[in-house]
């Protein structure tokens, strides 16, 4: 619901044409299979300290998709950051770290939307399939 709120919000305020608004939109569904595919890849690959590499590598691979591509990245990292501390709330410690992580995730989320090298992040012997 927030999401379709915010792509209409951005119509409206924006006042991007209608050419315009169909990249925007394709580009944010394209970032957002490409959010998935670094989650799905972080969860099948199960590497001790990968997880700020697929943070930055998901952020990237979607704010190369454009405008719309970079938008989702970030209102899907601060989603997932934000559900993560409400966790922590009810059950403190189930979401398997705290706000210094959450810091560092979030660093390493804006290090790939803004284009830099997520490989920055990889860590030694990750299987080369990621």
């Amino acid at each position: 619901m927030k999401l379709s709120t915010g792509i209409i919000f951005c119509f409206l305020i924006l006042g991007v044409s209608s050419q315009r608004r169909g990249t925007f939109l394709r580009e944010a569904g394209q970032g957002a299979k490409d959010m998935w595919r670094a989650y799905s890849d972080m969860r099948e690959a199960n590497y001790k300290d990968s997880d700020k590499y697929f943070h930055a590598r998901g952020n990237y691979d979607a704010a190369q998709r454009g405008p719309g591509g970079a938008w989702a990245a970030k209102v899907i990292s601060d989603a997932r950051e934000n559900a993560q501390r409400v966790t922590d709330l009810f059950k403190p410690g189930s979401s398997g770290h705290g706000r210094e992580d959450s810091r560092a995730d979030q660093a390493a989320n804006e290090w790939g939307r803004s284009g830099k090298d997520p490989n920055h992040f990889r860590p030694a012997g990750l299987p080369s399939k990621y």
